[in-house]
């Protein structure tokens, strides 16, 4: 048995999310699958996290491990192949040891949220982007950001259906920029929890709206209140974009 490690970019609009779902498409489900049609055995895939519905990844880390002997360049043009015309591409394949664990040997997970800050519809970013039509302040935006960096109960900006073992988390980074009309939160952590980071970004946005002031962002998170939520932001402008081991 070999365990192949993944590299994958994916288009989430067309999937119910990473994790297989009985009432739609996953991306895991797709891995598998054209895996599977290629080695002729049933495979496993495991990713350092479980994206939303909607939510995208720039590089996605998985495994998979396979009995059959295959090399690691011809998996992956093999599994790139089955996967069309589905938006999800195997980026590099390698293989590695057999206790390396895409989820439970991750050190680290990083995000980026894209915001488009214009009143002219989208088109080219239509679903891969957060179109907020009123000026947004990023400068505002960054600066209330860093109440939220470290050692924090983040329930306020937890998903009640989050199955995490405890709401205390520690962000080691939340940064953002503006570029033209976009404005992009980069956001790093060890792991995060269900929502955190689409709860983080909506708080701020209400921030850069001037409808918040860094002391209502700092109210809503030692309230640990779910209720003080103040706008959780759609899935449409999360990126995974980095996993570290």
């Amino acid at each position: 048995m070999t365990r192949f490690a993944l590299t994958v970019e994916f288009d989430g609009r067309p999937f119910m999310g990473w994790q297989r779902q009985s009432h739609g498409p996953s991306v895991q489900q797709a891995i598998e699958e054209a895996a599977a049609s290629i080695v002729q055995e049933e495979v496993s895939c495991q990713a350092a996290g479980r994206t939303d519905a909607g939510v995208h990844a720039l590089a996605m880390r998985a495994h998979l491990d396979i009995a059959r002997p295959i090399a690691p360049f011809r998996l992956m043009e093999a599994l790139n192949a089955r996967l069309r015309p589905a938006p999800v591409a195997i980026l590099a394949c390698e293989v590695v040891a057999d206790d390396w664990h895409a989820r439970f040997s991750c050190l680290g997970r990083a995000y980026e949220y894209r915001i488009v800050n214009r009143r002219a519809p989208l088109t080219l970013a239509r679903g891969l982007a957060w179109q907020v039509p009123q000026p947004l302040d990023a400068d505002a935006m960054h600066a209330a950001a860093q109440l939220l960096v470290g050692r924090h109960d983040f329930t306020t900006f937890r998903s009640v259906h989050c199955q995490s073992a405890s709401p205390v988390k520690t962000l080691d980074r939340l940064d953002v920029q503006r570029d033209g009309d976009r404005v992009i939160v980069s956001t790093a952590a060890r792991s995060f929890l269900h929502h955190q980071v689409r709860s983080m970004v909506g708080c701020l946005a209400m921030v850069g709206l001037g409808r918040w002031t860094s002391d209502d962002l700092a109210d809503a998170l030692h309230a640990a209140d779910r209720q003080r939520l103040a706008l959780n932001a759609p899935p449409d402008g999360l990126y995974f974009t980095d996993a570290r081991y």
